[in-house]
């Protein structure tokens, strides 16, 4: 597992592109019959890709519960949201199992000892990907097709941000402890993401962007209002983002994204709002 420590707004203004990337940007998020596991010491959010092919996965299989976590397995005080975007798979969480199929979600509350993963068909895989908050309770196990999901439909096209948001783990869908998580796409013809930017000092946030065709690129926008940076990123790439930071992508093409946020809060509308001409 890679450990991430945080990074304050005086040491961001600061580093390189290299360094940016290092610390912040999460790649090799899928990879065949394996799991992936990035722990950010911003508010110590843990993001994992699973891609299992010829074989089941234990979600912990490169976790040591006890010497990362100091528990006896890793979801003993944490709670999982997981969103496949890949073809049809199983979660098997204590024993029951889950279908998933291509867009739909599961929440896992804190408690559960075992989740296993699979997929229906080798030659079309599942691709899970997931993230981790700490929880001091646990709320019921949910399953949240597209379907279920609550559908924001925002922006235009002449503001090159036309896009619909769909609430998975979300307050208006089901109760969690702290962690929220969401799917947004982009139409044809729209490149912006989250514009005009805001912070919410309250909650981070990790991006996760995905359907770049392989010649195409995403540029991401983080860092202090006026002072802003960004690093250039391609498919099925993640992105950490303090509290502090904006965050906002702008791709050569449409594209969907995962965001995923913890903190203090879930409201999903505290946010303060940065007008676009005083953005630096």
């Amino acid at each position: 597992m890679d450990v991430r420590y945080s990074t304050g707004k005086e040491a961001f203004k600061h580093m390189t592109t290299e360094e940016l990337r290092k610390e912040f940007l999460i790649q090799n998020i899928f990879n065949a019959n394996d799991v992936s596991a990035v722990y950010s010491h911003v508010d110590r959010i843990v993001t994992l890709g699973a891609m299992p092919v010829t074989e089941k996965v234990d979600l912990e299989k490169n976790i040591d519960a006890m010497k990362d976590f100091g528990v006896n397995y890793f979801l003993e005080r944490r709670e999982l949201g997981i969103i496949n975007i890949g073809e049809t798979g199983t979660v098997e969480v204590d024993g029951t199992a889950y279908t998933l199929k291509h867009y739909d979600a599961l929440y896992v509350p804190m408690g559960t000892k075992k989740v296993i993963l699979s997929s229906a068909d080798s030659a079309k895989p599942a691709k899970f990907y997931m993230n981790s908050t700490p929880a001091h309770r646990a709320f019921p196990l949910k399953l949240i097709t597209l379907e279920d999901a609550k559908h924001v439909h925002m922006g235009s096209l002449e503001e090159s941000n036309e896009r619909t948001i769909n609430q998975y783990i979300h307050p208006d869908v089901l109760d969690t402890c702290q962690l929220s998580m969401g799917l947004t796409h982009l139409e044809p013809g729209s490149v912006w993401n989250t514009m005009p930017a805001h912070t919410h000092e309250r909650r981070m946030e990790v991006y996760f962007y995905f359907d770049i065709p392989e010649d195409q690129a995403l540029f991401h926008f983080f860092g202090e209002p006026q002072e802003t940076r960004h690093i250039v990123m391609h498919n099925d790439e993640a992105v950490i983002n303090p509290s502090w930071s904006i965050h906002s992508g702008c791709g050569t093409r449409n594209y969907t994204f995962i965001w995923s946020m913890a903190g203090e809060n879930r409201t999903y509308t505290d946010q303060d709002w940065i007008k676009t001409q005083d953005l630096r």
